[in-house]
């Protein structure tokens, strides 16, 4: 036993110099929290000098899932279901403020739906990404000339083949629409994301 004792112990030395040499390294757009939001770290990497925007690839896994709705059919069933990610540090900045600070990006995933009797019932579960609606919080009004930046965000609308290259045109009527009766909490349906509330 005597001769483990220091080999353990150097083992041990050397698992939390490797830990906190992993901390010290990582770089500072990879820490979470609103500091990073409030940097606008996320905007940088997503939205150029012009206020052109594209969709994170890796929004699923680095994002913070907000929430989901369920668009009803016609009939039974769901015709769509929307999931909504924010980006790190967002979620937790509003739930301390209240606001979204600037930078925070928004991603609502689009998908049709299929539906089908299962053994719990008539059950919709997403089928076909449709394509995605974007927004960044922006209340310095940093993209003046450019139509689909106002009202404190920057608006657009991705299909579903191109992450890149907005189809939105101007987003008082391109996006504004579906969000007026948001306007009293900043333009979002925050009443569907229980991830928001203290």
């Amino acid at each position: 036993m005597k001769i483990l004792r220091p080999t353990m112990a150097a083992l041990s030395a050397s698992i939390i110099a490797t830990g906190i040499g992993c901390l010290v390294s990582l770089p500072a757009g990879s820490q979470a929290g609103p500091a990073r939001a409030q940097a606008g770290s996320a905007q940088a990497q997503l939205v150029d000098a012009a206020g052109n925007m594209h969709i994170p690839d890796n929004y699923r896994t680095s994002y913070e899932y907000l929430g989901s709705w369920s668009v009803a059919g016609d009939e039974k069933g769901a015709k769509e279901m929307h999931t909504v990610y924010a980006s790190p540090g967002a979620a937790e900045a509003y739930r301390a403020t209240g606001q979204f600070p600037d930078g925070s990006v928004l991603v609502k995933e689009v998908q049709s739906t299929a539906t089908a009797v299962m053994t719990t019932g008539t059950v919709s579960h997403v089928d076909r990404l449709k394509g995605w609606f974007m927004m960044v919080k922006d209340g310095k009004n940093s993209h003046p000339d450019n139509k689909l930046w106002g009202n404190g965000w920057g608006w657009s609308w991705f299909d579903a083949d191109n992450k890149v290259k907005t189809t939105s045109k101007d987003f008082r009527t391109d996006c504004l629409g579906c969000h007026v009766p948001a306007k009293a909490t900043d333009w979002i349906y925050v009443s569907g994301y229980p991830g928001l509330k203290k």
